[in-house]
């Protein structure tokens, strides 16, 4: 397994439509093992092949948890995390509810940026996992914004272009401002 660099905004990749996977391969859970590697050390929640380059639609999701032992005056260096690693290849939404929820979402390609976003908050979804088997699930919460945040990189969509203009600006002015400094990647 290999930690790959991460793309960041504004690279045009980025911008890029992700070809289907036709056979899931070798190849491909070699990628995403690695994937899971370079977003356990971001460290992030999901993570799309485009931000490392691999323009096809495979993308990676773990919420991780704290183990439920985990006192709750745990210093936050050694909280024991429960991984729940989940592999999406073509996914697809086949549903969406018109109820809205609004998560404060952030990215590994626009780093240390921030903003609240609407989404459906419920959506059924098609995809197959690393062994090629067919999975079909409704999904709600944070896994269901998670999914569409990351479905949305492989349509060449970061969340900052469900912002106002304005919004969208400001962040990437202070991404900028950020990076000058060397504060950020």
């Amino acid at each position: 397994m290999a930690i790959l660099p991460i793309i960041e905004t504004p690279d045009a990749r980025l911008k890029q439509i992700s070809a289907p996977v036709e056979t899931v391969t070798d190849a491909h859970r070699t990628l995403i093992a690695d994937m899971f590697e370079t977003m356990y050390d971001a460290p992030g929640i999901g993570l799309a092949a485009i931000q490392v380059g691999v323009a096809e639609r495979i993308l990676v999701i773990d919420l991780q948890r704290e183990a439920d032992d985990t006192p709750e005056d745990a210093d936050p260096d050694k909280i024991v995390r429960v991984k729940e690693p989940r592999v999406f290849i073509n996914p697809e939404i086949i549903w969406e509810s018109d109820e809205l929820s609004v998560y404060q979402e952030g990215c590994l390609s626009v780093p240390e940026m921030y903003a609240d976003v609407q989404r459906p908050a419920e959506i059924q979804v098609k995809w197959l996992d690393e062994q090629g088997k067919a999975h079909d699930e409704k999904l709600d919460g944070l896994l269901a914004t998670c999914l569409q945040h990351e479905m949305d990189h492989l349509n060449g969509v970061l969340f900052i272009d469900h912002l106002s203009k304005l919004k969208r600006d400001m962040l990437l002015k202070k991404l900028e401002k950020l990076r000058r400094s060397g504060r950020a990647a």
